[in-house]
């Protein structure tokens, strides 16, 4: 199986940046879809970001789309989200995720979840 754990959240001014990290152990990951979700107090968890097992192909959801950026690095078994110009809305737990087969921005096609990790964008 994979285990993911992320990395990189914190406390940040509004118009800010920040940089996660999602590191996987056990089964190495290339051949996954990685996503990355958040889950803000009293919401829903929603999509925010997805990648191809290549890293050829990234997918925003329209809220982050401009802001953030999806990169991986498979010999490090490694995704990240670097996110530039945030928002008081972007206050979140962030959770990096992993799938098998096709890119998919439902949470629920998902198959290994990461604990999550706070960023807090204050204004």
């Amino acid at each position: 199986q994979v285990q993911l754990q992320e990395s990189g959240g914190g406390l940040v001014q509004a118009g800010g940046s920040l940089r996660l990290s999602c590191a996987g152990s056990g089964r190495r990951f290339s051949n996954y879809v990685m996503g990355w979700f958040r889950q803000a107090p009293g919401k829903e968890r929603e999509f925010v970001s997805a990648i191809s097992w290549s890293g050829s192909y990234a997918y925003y959801a329209d809220s982050v789309k401009g802001r953030f950026t999806i990169s991986r690095d498979n010999a490090k078994n490694t995704v990240y989200l670097q996110m530039n110009s945030l928002k008081a809305e972007d206050t979140a737990v962030y959770h990096c995720a992993a799938k098998e087969g096709a890119y998919s921005d439902s949470a629920i096609r998902y198959n290994y979840w990461g604990q999550g990790t706070q960023v807090t964008v204050s204004s």
